[in-house]
């Protein structure tokens, strides 16, 4: 199949609001990687710390369409401690995904550490990748950069100069 699919995993409302502006904008489907266990208060900010800093892979529910399906995934997840959320992990080590993009959003580092992480996981370098700040996303002032992103993936150029930004 010759066609893209966002799936993304957001905590805090940020990487959602950049996976829907992409998919809306380039008409992709997105699916949404949720936790079994909710993280509310200070007990799941301590949980998100510990999946990171132990590597885990907590228990998570996919709703959309079968990622195997499509010919491209893009993933979009937030950076927790300099890695790649560990709900984002948990959705990579159930799917055996062919073509992967990834877009990450963090407060101001560890963009590389999550691509290197994706890498390992998948056995390969992901097609594209692309770093956005929390603060880029929030205020508007990356929207050119994601778009710019998304455009170059529907053209089948993998996106070159797309690597971790900082504000």
């Amino acid at each position: 199949m010759d066609s893209i699919l966002v799936v993304n995993y957001s905590y805090t409302g940020v990487s959602r609001r950049a996976a829907q502006l992409l998919a809306s904008h380039q008409g992709w489907p997105l699916g949404i990687v949720e936790d079994i266990h909710p993280r509310a208060g200070t007990r799941g900010y301590l949980r998100c710390m510990l999946d990171s800093l132990l590597g885990r892979r907590p228990r998570v529910h996919y709703s959309g369409p079968r990622p195997e399906d499509f010919r491209t995934v893009v993933l979009i997840a937030p950076i927790w401690m300099y890695r790649l959320a560990g709900p984002m992990r948990s959705f990579l080590h159930a799917h055996r995904l062919r073509r992967v993009a990834v877009i990450v959003t963090m407060g101001s580092a560890g963009a590389s550490n999550a691509f290197a992480e994706v890498q390992h996981i998948i056995g390969k370098a992901p097609l594209a990748t692309l770093a956005l700040t929390a603060r880029e996303i929030q205020t508007g002032s990356g929207t050119a950069r994601l778009l710019a992103f998304g455009d170059q993936l529907r053209s089948r150029r993998a996106p070159t100069g797309m690597s971790a930004v900082t504000a």
